[in-house]
């Protein structure tokens, strides 16, 4: 079965479509495992709480290694297992988020951020990982509207922009399919749907 990956800046809308997701699969038998970067595991919500705290001092590495961490759990504990049982996994974030927030985002070398994450992952890779593109200041009105700013989000639109371009990058390499997030929520989930419906 699947792993399926959400990707995006902050207010595109992840949350809301994985949860749609996870309905539409449950509807048609399948009873997905809903995960998040960094988290899953006690030692990756230990982490999440660290890196999204306004109070936690990190330099860029010190933050990559974080989000780093987190993850190699995650693979070896709850994802590499849950795909061997033959479980349909949506993960809310994945390695492609390293890649814009800290080497994009941060300004650290792509080239070795890359090579990093692939000891972290240890050969697992997605089934579909789909980017909802949104400008950052249409997310950053979504996300005033909702709720405060952590540690990540509180950087400005600048760093939002960075974010956002590094994304495209992927995208452009194809290592991510574009889903327009700049629409209502049931015309993106068509997009998803569509996209996920032939790995069932």
């Amino acid at each position: 079965m699947p792993l399926i990956v959400l990707e995006g800046i902050d207010g595109c809308g992840k949350s809301t479509q994985i949860e749609r997701l996870a309905t539409r699969l449950v509807e048609r038998g399948i009873r997905p495992r809903r995960l998040r970067e960094p988290g899953g595991t006690v030692l990756g919500e230990q982490v999440r709480t660290l890196l999204l705290d306004q109070a936690t001092d990190a330099c860029p590495t010190a933050e990559l290694f974080g989000y780093l961490t987190a993850r190699a759990q995650l693979c070896q504990a709850v994802i590499k297992p849950a795909l061997n049982r033959g479980e349909v996994i949506l993960l809310d974030r994945f390695w492609y988020s390293t890649m814009a927030y800290q080497a994009y985002g941060l300004g650290l070398d792509p080239r070795l951020v890359r090579a990093a994450i692939d000891l972290a992952l240890d050969g697992l890779h997605a089934d579909l990982a789909l980017w909802l593109r949104i400008t950052p200041d249409i997310a950053l009105q979504r996300r005033a509207a909702a709720r405060g700013e952590d540690r990540i989000e509180a950087r400005g639109l600048a760093y939002q922009q960075r974010v956002h371009d590094g994304y495209a990058i992927l995208a452009d390499a194809g290592e991510l399919l574009t889903i327009n997030a700049e629409r209502e929520p049931d015309a993106i989930f068509a997009d998803i749907w569509t996209a996920l419906e032939p790995l069932l």
